[in-house]
């Protein structure tokens, strides 16, 4: 019977050696993946698996959003291995829409856009966000505030307010995505930002923006001038 796990290679060829010793921007996508996967399936080692994968779905980011169901019909990758790909998915997501440093400042609509973009341009529903800051537009925190749809989830302009006052926000940006891609808002879209900024007017916080998020580009209320 041949063997065909990384164990048999040498040592200087298994991915998780080359990370160590080379670093890991030096690995193949297929290696990274067999790190992740750990294991291959009979036949297979880990890195062959990973170059299915890569062959299979093309790059990263379609897979990322890759529905689970469709994930489960590749062959070789079970539960285990979808739940490790898909959170590691979701760290790099966070990775990418944290910012450099706590105090980081938002100056402009398009700094907004680029901190959320990667966190939520490819999720397949709605997810709405507020981003809560100082005085000087310094980040206090992100706060998920409802998951679902403008029309359908309603997000809670009370719960909003709320999470502002109890963070002692003076600012405020609310951002949401359009998983159709499109970040053109819809009539709910516009309803629910002259409502919210009617309700925090009365409690002093300033509503500086409404962000919609599509694929790649963003709708921004204040630069439409629709604030």
């Amino acid at each position: 019977m041949v063997k065909s796990g990384i164990k048999i290679w040498p040592k200087n060829e298994r991915p998780r050696e080359k990370l160590f010793k080379y670093g890991e921007h030096t690995l193949s996508n297929a290696e990274l993946l067999a790190i992740i996967l750990r294991t291959g399936v009979k036949g297979m080692s880990a890195v062959d698996l990973g170059r299915q994968i890569i062959g299979h779905f093309k790059t990263f980011r379609n897979m990322s959003h890759t529905d689970i169901s469709e994930m489960r019909s590749f062959k070789g990758l079970g539960d285990a291995k979808i739940a490790q790909l898909r959170a590691s998915f979701e760290i790099a997501r966070r990775f990418m829409s944290e910012p450099k440093k706590p105090s980081s400042s938002i100056k402009s609509p398009k700094d907004a856009a680029r901190l959320f973009m990667p966190r939520l341009r490819d999720i397949k529903k709605e997810i709405f966000q507020v981003l809560l800051l100082n005085s000087k537009n310094n980040i206090i925190d992100i706060v998920e505030i409802e998951e679902g749809t403008v029309d359908q989830a309603n997000p809670n302009i009370r719960e909003i307010a709320l999470k502002a006052l109890q963070n002692f926000a003076v600012n405020i940006i609310t951002v949401h995505n359009h998983p159709s891609g499109e970040p053109e808002p819809s009539k709910e879209d516009v309803m629910f930002t002259k409502n919210l900024i009617t309700a925090c007017r009365a409690l002093q916080i300033n509503v500086l923006d409404h962000i919609i998020i599509g694929d790649n580009k963003y709708y921004s209320f204040a630069e439409h001038k629709r604030l």
